[in-house]
């Protein structure tokens, strides 16, 4: 299975309550109230992101061994075989073993998503959220699994079985269209299943002008700006520019609304405007459909190979199914830094732009000590943590560079 990297994953608890309202400040040049670093919460930030880290490495090393286990001890072969006890037909016994295989793997991984998910955000001061909202969003989580999950699989087995040794170039190509159209319906039909979406109100409406018209500028459309509710879970604070064509729109976490400045809340959205202006959706398309391509073709060298050393009947045999999903899971794991590599380079240019654009560089700087402080981010990893695990540039590198570009033109935020 394919893993997340721990800096990826999106955790909500914790033991240490974050008031906003006592973060330490400093004076900018203005005059004007500045956040910066907390030491105290990035002390407790490095010891959570250890624990994340470590969470990874078990639970990456778990479901590796929880696939060779099917294949060394023929669970996979055994369970083909009870299936066609019930249905000859190749579609359902496809839908079949990947329920049945899916639901035992969510089973394995239930205890450490549990202790990730709920016990360590709560130790830590970050979840609001409930036992029972918990529940809800894992069941919600596996209803999705299976309802994309099962189709996408019945789909790339026809091709092994029509296609033959080309199924994995059509498989890249199916991955590239259904990542479009996610793209396209995520906003309006996915994510509205885990948070309430509401249009910004009249008291907000000097900060909807303002993102609106830097919308405008980086020459994108976006059907509205939406706040929703980050607080039913977490203490964290988050934006995003998501969806595509007209679909597009601009999202706000309550907890990003109640606790920044409108200045700071300006400098965040135009980074994430920079990703539109840059082409970051296609390029990133292109790479990760790229990187696709390459796992699905070497999945095929791999499948070829279990056929004699497993004894399938062939690579479209479904119960080669854990090999398909230890190759692929291996091979995300192994090209998981380049992948974070390229995002960390896409994220500084979108850095550059949102300081050149707004001309906030102080107002940048605080946002980003504000996110470290109430997100409890670590803000400067450990290189190789970095290195491995991190999709964005460490937050102290980034307030650094608006510091820098502060000192470059001569400017700060009034």
């Amino acid at each position: 299975m394919m893993r997340k990297s721990p800096e990826n994953l999106c955790y909500n608890r914790g033991v240490f309550v974050h008031d906003a309202s006592s973060e330490p400040q400093t004076q900018t040049q203005a005059g004007a109230s500045e956040v910066t670093l907390d030491p105290r919460r990035q002390e407790q930030a490095k010891a959570y992101a250890r624990r994340r880290r470590q969470l990874f490495f078990l639970e990456t090393g778990l479901s590796g061994l929880f696939l060779l286990a099917w294949l060394i001890f023929g669970w996979s072969a055994e369970l083909k075989r009870w299936l066609l006890t019930w249905t000859q037909n190749d579609w359902l016994l496809v839908l079949g073993f990947g329920a049945v295989f899916g639901l035992t793997f969510q089973l394995l991984e239930l205890p450490l998503a549990y202790y990730s998910g709920f016990v360590l955000p709560h130790r830590y001061g970050q979840s609001t959220q409930t036992f029972r909202g918990w529940v809800k969003d894992q069941l919600l989580g596996l209803a999705l699994s299976a309802v994309f999950g099962l189709p996408i699989l019945s789909a790339v087995y026809w091709l092994l079985r029509v296609t033959g040794e080309w199924w994995w170039l059509l498989a890249a190509l199916g991955y590239l269209l259904f990542a479009v159209v996610m793209g396209v319906l995520a906003p309006i039909i996915i994510l509205p299943l885990f948070n309430k979406y509401t249009l910004l109100g009249e008291e907000h409406a000097e900060l909807t002008r303002r993102l609106t018209a830097l919308a405008e500028r980086a020459g994108t459309h976006v059907a509205g700006v939406f706040r929703f509710d980050m607080s039913r879970r977490t203490k964290s604070a988050n934006a995003a520019l998501t969806g595509l064509g007209r679909t597009r729109r601009i999202l706000l976490g309550d907890t990003l609304l109640e606790a920044f400045t409108t200045d700071e809340i300006e400098t965040i959205l135009a980074h994430e405007l920079a990703h539109h202006v840059h082409r970051d959706i296609p390029r990133g398309l292109a790479f990760s459909s790229g990187m696709m391509l390459i796992g699905l073709y070497l999945a095929s060298l791999v499948l070829n190979w279990g056929v004699a050393v497993f004894g399938f009947e062939g690579p479209a045999d479904i119960a080669a199914l854990p090999l398909l999903a230890l190759t692929l899971g291996a091979f995300g794991l192994v090209m998981m830094p380049l992948g974070n590599a390229y995002s960390r380079w896409r994220e500084r240019l979108a850095d550059r732009y949102a300081l050149e654009v707004t001309h906030k560089p102080e107002a940048f700087a605080s946002a980003f000590a504000r996110l470290a402080n109430q997100n409890l981010s670590d803000a400067d990893p450990e290189a190789w943590a970095a290195f491995l695990f991190a999709s964005h540039p460490p937050l102290r590198e980034r307030i650094a560079a608006a510091r820098a570009f502060a000192a470059e033109t001569n400017t700060s935020s009034s």
